[in-house]
């Protein structure tokens, strides 16, 4: 009797483990490491206001294939992070921003967490990338630097010449001119800094995989996915970044007299 009951107990549990083994094992869909995704980014870096820890939100432009099937569709979304953003010197450093890509999410809210960096920026913006390294730098100014110097040089010249010609000396009044709207220029760009790295909503920029994601066939199905319209913004694309100061002084120093 009480065998009878044991194997009576035992048969679902040994009808289970048939089932278990019948069944066909679930096809997985691999991204490998060093694969390269296109990313729009919905909201805009920049060195003047991110600082570390901020949150960076993108989505994906283009489908990403293995074995033939989309495993990420356009419209998944890929959060980051802003691990370092630091602006440019006042006299020399170009501003530098990392960022670290944290997690996906596709259209049907199956999501992955991970670490990546970024491969690519836009061809239109102004800033360099350091593909080794995922760094970000603003561009440099030393041609605006020149050029704001020998303007306020130049401004300086004309002006004393006005001024000495009054008193039969233009020469030496356009020669103290440009000496004094050279200094103004001089120190207008030791006071201001050089440009921001900023990335405007819209960029494309690429991510690089630095480990592979695996999916499985369930987790593909993306027919109850909610329809939805992309986020990233379809303006002209990057501006060049914009020189912080470095502005023509208002007035120039007139010789002989006191501001």
């Amino acid at each position: 009797m009480k065998c009878l009951l044991l194997a009576t107990l035992a048969l679902p549990l040994i009808a289970q483990q048939q089932a278990d083994s019948a069944a066909p094992e679930e096809k997985s869909f691999t991204i490998s490491t060093g694969t390269k995704i296109p990313l729009g980014l919905i909201n805009s870096i920049s060195t003047k206001q991110a600082i570390e820890g901020d949150r960076v939100y993108l989505e994906t432009v283009f489908p990403i294939l293995a074995d033939g099937r989309i495993v990420i569709p356009p419209g998944s979304y890929v959060a980051g992070t802003v691990t370092q953003s630091k602006r440019a010197g006042r006299i020399k450093g170009r501003a530098e921003l990392f960022v670290r890509f944290d997690s996906l999410t596709l259209p049907n809210g199956v999501t992955r967490d991970f670490r990546a960096r970024v491969g690519g920026l836009d061809g239109r913006a102004s800033e360099q990338l350091d593909r080794s390294e995922g760094k970000i730098k603003g561009e440099g100014n030393k041609g605006g630097d020149a050029r704001t110097v020998g303007e306020t040089g130049a401004g300086g010249a004309a002006l004393g010449a006005i001024i000495g010609s009054s008193s039969g000396r233009a020469g030496m009044g356009a020669g103290i001119g440009a000496a004094a709207g050279a200094t103004a220029g001089l120190v207008g760009v030791l006071m201001s800094r050089g440009p921001d790295a900023a990335l405007p909503r819209g960029t494309t920029v690429e991510m690089v995989l630095d480990r592979s994601l695996s999916f499985t066939e369930s987790e593909l199905n993306f027919s109850g996915a909610p329809a939805r319209r992309s986020n990233v913004g379809e303006g002209p694309g990057p501006q060049p970044s914009q020189r912080q100061g470095s502005r023509l002084p208002s007035r120039l120093p007139l010789p002989g007299r006191t501001q």
